[in-house]
């Protein structure tokens, strides 16, 4: 049983940023173990470590957890995102690196 501990990324469809600072424990599921039924065409499997996701607060929280119960894992760092301010005029600004094209 594999774990990987890392804060999953804001959904396309979300603008704040909140339940971004979570960090959650994925358990790998083993990929020889899955199968396609024949009657439906999806793919299942019998393990199910491979759905289970726990939510910690902190990173240290998700670490302290896994060595608690002698999991092995991988810490997955997110790189932060940094915004760049800009206005609505400059997507039409003459000196574009790329030009509007329509």
């Amino acid at each position: 049983m594999f774990a990987l501990i890392h804060q999953p990324v804001q959904n396309a469809m979300q603008s704040g940023v909140g339940n971004s600072t979570m960090w959650v424990l994925d358990f790998a599921s083993k990929s020889g173990q899955q199968q396609i039924d024949p009657l439906t065409g999806t793919v299942g499997t019998t393990d199910v470590m491979g759905e289970v996701q726990l939510n910690f607060d902190t990173k240290e929280q998700a670490i302290a957890y896994a060595k608690s119960h002698n999991i092995p894992y991988r810490l997955i760092q997110r790189s932060r995102h940094i915004p760049v301010g800009r206005s609505y005029g400059d997507n039409f600004a003459f000196d574009r690196k790329f030009p509007w094209t329509h």
